[in-house]
């Protein structure tokens, strides 16, 4: 994710000052409140806080539209839908039960049936875990895996973190919250809240800022009970508030360039502590920064409707949010040796200049266009009026721009590496591991034939890749989607060299410390999943870019959110077979 400025700057004005001290004041006292509310008063503040969403969804959608630009009955407002109230809904509904499992007695992670993954890891399930969940989301599972050699037993026990002792708090938390996705800075507050018992002041970025009256009245039973507050401004704002000796923990959602700033100050002068490894920042900071992210595409006999399809699967996961994303795809790496390749680039460089045009809303997104154009001669422009750029690289130019800089912008990269099978998959995952930035997602494409025919080498190979989530046809903003799958970049980063970033959110069975998400689904839609051996039913995404029925479908799922019930169900059907 990128943000809109700098938050370690310093010049913030002599009247801002008195209120911020103000606000965490306020929430000195917030946190005693909250050491003394019950895991049954905190699920029904949560639930107040659910019908508080429910009231301004469609005020919400209508700003974050006006936002983006995008007019009022184009299809994609439904990513506003589906990425704005609908994850906070579902995140709610998924916590609140967390917390009543815990207060009756019992874990989170109670009956579940753990697995076992490639390398000694335990696996856990995520989705589906309701018969909501297997209805809506036919031939879509998500599973967490740990870290090796921890055992079931272990993970079991662990699982609910701070809700396992709610009367110990940790202090204040700053949320720094994210620019393009809207309900990103919402997630990060519950997350907090629950996970990590901090109270929290909320800085939002002033690219959101219009939607600053929605979120208050959409979070007033956290600001009433006095464990939120919500403050706006520049970077001097949340420089300020990141180094006030009151707050105790910094979550950022941004590039890595904001984080560094935040963690070492600006300029020269925090280039050479970042270099010294001593951070300007004295408490301890997570982060989700984002990176490039590669699909990796095996190669296999697939039919030109695959090929299609395929092609509009990853024209999705770099367009949605008109490339705006941290976990947009941003390489796609294919086979030399594949018979099918160049096909497949024709499908996708169409799938492109077809996709439905929409306007780069995110500040700065021009000039990184430009600059990617500049660093990469030879792409090739696609869509209306030259909105989207093709850069097509080969084995050994792991130097590449678009390969070690987030671009957040609709630049796609081409990687062709040789081999087949096995051979290319391994080659592609060490490709990955080693040139490209970043380790929050990783996506890939392989037909069922040739996944059965891998075997047990396919799972090793995903064993191998280090992000944070990883999707096998699907997209991995699925993982986000899903409240009880952890977000976050592969374990390891440090302030000093913080990737991807550091730690977890969304997480909504507190699993203790992850490794990764794996997120799978369908090759094909249905009825063509059927028809070749897949036991799916889930037609096109209403996520996809081509979706025409994706701003109907996301309404109907997000009032399904509100107030599910099996009666709203069909609706929801009928909207997505028509997508």
């Amino acid at each position: 994710m990128t943000a809109a400025a700098p938050e370690g700057s310093t010049g913030t004005t002599a009247g801002e000052v008195p209120a911020l001290d103000t606000v965490l004041a306020e929430l000195a006292e917030g946190e005693r409140r909250w050491a003394a509310t019950s895991l049954a008063e905190r699920g029904a503040l949560l639930t107040r806080v659910h019908a508080a969403v429910r009231a301004e969804s469609e005020t919400w959608v209508r700003v974050a539209s006006r936002i983006k630009l995008l007019p009022d009955d184009s299809p994609l407002v439904g990513e506003e839908w589906l990425s704005g109230p609908y994850s906070l809904l579902t995140s709610l509904a998924a916590l609140t039960r967390t917390l009543r499992t815990i207060d009756s007695g019992h874990g989170p992670l109670d009956g579940a049936e753990f697995g076992q993954a490639p390398g000694g890891r335990v696996s856990v399930p995520v989705l589906p875990l309701t018969i909501q969940d297997r209805l809506l989301l036919n031939g879509f599972s998500a599973e967490v895996w740990m870290p090796p050699r921890v055992d079931a037993d272990t993970v079991r026990r662990r699982a609910g973190l701070g809700a396992l002792r709610p009367e110990r708090t940790t202090g204040i938390g700053l949320v720094l919250g994210a620019g393009n996705i809207t309900s990103i800075a919402p997630l990060d507050v519950l997350y907090e809240l629950v996970a990590h018992n901090r109270v929290v002041v909320l800085k939002l970025n002033p690219v959101l800022g219009e939607l600053e009256p929605v979120y208050r009245r959409a979070l007033a039973p956290l600001v009433e009970h006095g464990v939120l507050r919500i403050v706006t401004g520049g970077g001097d704002v949340g420089g300020y508030l990141a180094h006030h000796p009151d707050v105790a923990h910094v979550h950022i959602t941004g590039s890595l360039a904001t984080h560094d700033v935040v963690a070492f100050g600006p300029g020269e002068e925090g280039r050479s502590r970042k270099a010294a490894g001593t951070p300007l920042l004295d408490k301890p900071m997570t982060s989700e920064l984002g990176g490039v992210s590669p699909v990796i595409v095996v190669p296999g006999a697939w039919s030109a409707a695959d090929l299609r399809y395929q092609a509009e699967h990853i024209a999705t996961q770099r367009l949605h949010n008109s490339g705006h994303n941290c976990i947009a795809s941003q390489m796609v790496v294919v086979s030399g040796d594949w018979p099918q390749r160049e096909a497949f680039l024709g499908h996708l460089r169409e799938a492109l200049r077809t996709a439905p045009a929409r306007s780069a809303w995110y500040p700065g997104s021009a000039d990184r266009l430009a600059g990617a154009a500049r660093s990469h001669p030879g792409a090739e422009w696609q869509g209306a009026e030259g909105s989207r750029l093709l850069v097509g690289i080969g084995d050994g130019d792991a130097a590449a721009e678009v390969a070690t800089t987030e671009y957040f912008a609709p630049v796609l990269g081409v990687l062709t590496l040789p081999g087949r099978g096995a051979e290319f998959l391994d080659r592609a995952v060490e490709t990955a591991n080693r040139d490209l930035f970043g380790t929050l997602g990783a996506n890939i494409v392989i037909d069922p034939v040739t996944l059965k025919r891998l075997g047990p080498a396919f799972d090793r190979a995903v064993a191998e890749l280090r992000y944070g989530t990883v999707a096998v046809n699907a997209w991995t903003a699925l993982g986000f989607l899903t409240a009880t799958a952890p977000w976050g970049a592969f374990p390891g980063h440090t302030v000093a060299d913080a990737g991807s970033g550091i730690g977890v959110v969304h997480n909504a069975l507190l699993i203790d410390a992850p490794e990764r998400t794996v997120v799978r689904g369908p090759f094909r839609p249905f009825p063509r999943s059927v028809a070749g051996g897949e036991l799916a039913l889930f037609p096109k995404p209403p996520w996809f870019v081509t979706a025409r029925t994706a701003a109907l479908t996301g309404r109907r799922l997000t009032r399904l959110a509100m107030r599910p019930s099996w009666v709203r169900m069909p609706a929801v059907f009928s909207s997505a077979y028509r997508a």
